[in-house]
């Protein structure tokens, strides 16, 4: 179960500490040992049945603060902590938090350096913004998660073969299901796990990032160091950003690109990050996000103090084509650095790359994660294990749907 495998440790880490009750679209399973009480309401989003699934737990227990983790649900869970009087960032806070294009709006208020962006509605007015922005730029959903629809080009032809790539995952969103067009930020990419507390954010650490190729935005590894210098250069961006949206309490994984050695803002995310991030920070500086998250909701400072020192990464596993994935073996011992490794596809499921109408859920085939004293040993041993994985896919045939035999 993915959800396990990507938040597992956020669900463990709070229930250590607090008694949990969940609302869930789905019957508990993974998460049974780790609640006290559980409401399944299918469709999170639906404010009727949220709130009356939120007022029920708070009729049998006592509620003390209400928070997810979960991108999709900012916005609603953020009005049910208002429904049932809990602490909470103003949902509409949130709510720009989710809209990119407002985000954007923001930054360019308060001054935080940012990218040019328009939202558009059709093709035409995507050729427009990107003839004043200038190629190349990048088209993105306005309102999604997960690099899921972001795309490059680098002239017009390319964009017009791009733009129905950003526009079919636009579809999806629920604030907002415009395409932005943006100036392309050239430069390497990090993210900062920030803390916010009654409007005083603590910038906990760095995550850098390696990305795929253009056109594609796939997100292929990250690290975090404890001791990395780039925190001194990000961190006040990081804090101008989260001041520029107005966002008074939370954990926050803020995006940038370094352009000419500068913090450019690509956007903030009201939550913990995902792909595991939050456990590279536990891992690298002893700080528990997830904890802090469950804290913070509760209207109880957050403990920030680092434990220890030292270094964490993930490599995110993906094919080099698509196809049916045959053979996925791990060989050798387990050295202790090796912290966990996770394969959510296994032989016999077909893979989609986003170049053959797939995403990081149909193309991904797990992750590893290695620790170290610095980001480069930790890193230098991901790539160690990287070799000791035989990967064996065939490619799709001419005519072969990708969907064909999909696991589920």
């Amino acid at each position: 179960m993915e959800a396990e495998a990507y938040r597992g440790y956020c669900l463990e880490s709070v229930a250590a500490v607090y008694d949990v009750v969940l609302i869930t679209s789905d019957e508990p399973s993974w998460e049974v040992p780790y609640i006290r009480d559980c409401m399944v309401v299918p469709d999170p989003t639906d404010r009727a049945a949220l709130f009356a699934a939120g007022r029920a737990l708070a009729e049998r227990h006592v509620v003390t603060g209400v928070f997810t983790w979960t991108e999709w649900y900012l916005v609603p869970v953020a009005r049910l902590a208002r429904q049932l009087g809990l602490p909470t960032t103003a949902p509409e806070v949130t709510q720009a938090c989710r809209n990119k294009a407002t985000a954007r709006a923001l930054f360019a208020r308060h001054g935080v350096p940012s990218a040019a962006s328009v939202s558009v509605r059709n093709r035409r007015e995507a050729q427009v913004a990107a003839e004043r922005i200038g190629y190349p730029v990048v088209l993105k959903p306005a309102a999604h998660a997960a690099s899921i629809g972001v795309i490059r080009a680098d002239n017009p032809d390319q964009l017009t073969a791009a733009y129905p790539f950003a526009h079919r995952a636009a579809r999806g969103g629920m604030e907002s299901t415009r395409v932005l067009v943006e100036e392309y930020l050239d430069g390497p990419e990090a993210s900062v796990e920030c803390v916010t507390y009654r409007g005083e954010t603590t910038v906990v650490a760095v995550t850098r990032k390696t990305v795929s190729d253009p056109p594609y935005f796939e997100e292929l590894a990250h690290s975090v160091d404890a001791a990395d210098p780039l925190l001194g250069v990000v961190a006040s961006a990081a804090r101008a950003a989260i001041r520029a949206l107005g966002i008074t309490d939370g954990v926050s994984h803020v995006e940038m690109r370094l352009v000419d050695d500068w913090p450019r803002l690509v956007e903030v995310n009201g939550r913990i990050a995902g792909d595991m991030i939050g456990h590279l920070v536990r891992l690298a500086t002893g700080i528990d996000l997830p904890r802090a998250a469950a804290d913070i909701a509760c209207g109880r400072a957050p403990d920030l103090t680092p434990t220890h020192s030292s270094a964490a990464a993930i490599h995110l596993i993906y094919p080099e084509t698509s196809g049916t994935l045959h053979r996925l073996q791990l060989e050798g011992s387990r050295p202790p650095w090796l912290e966990r490794v996770h394969f959510q596809h296994h032989p016999g499921d077909d893979l989609a790359l986003p170049a053959d109408g797939g995403d990081m859920f149909t193309a991904r085939i797990g992750y590893l994660i290695t620790t170290g004293l610095t980001a480069d040993l930790a890193q230098a041993r991901a790539e160690q294990v990287v070799r000791s994985l035989h990967i064996d896919v065939a490619p799709h045939t001419v005519g072969e749907s990708a969907d064909s035999g999909r696991a589920a």
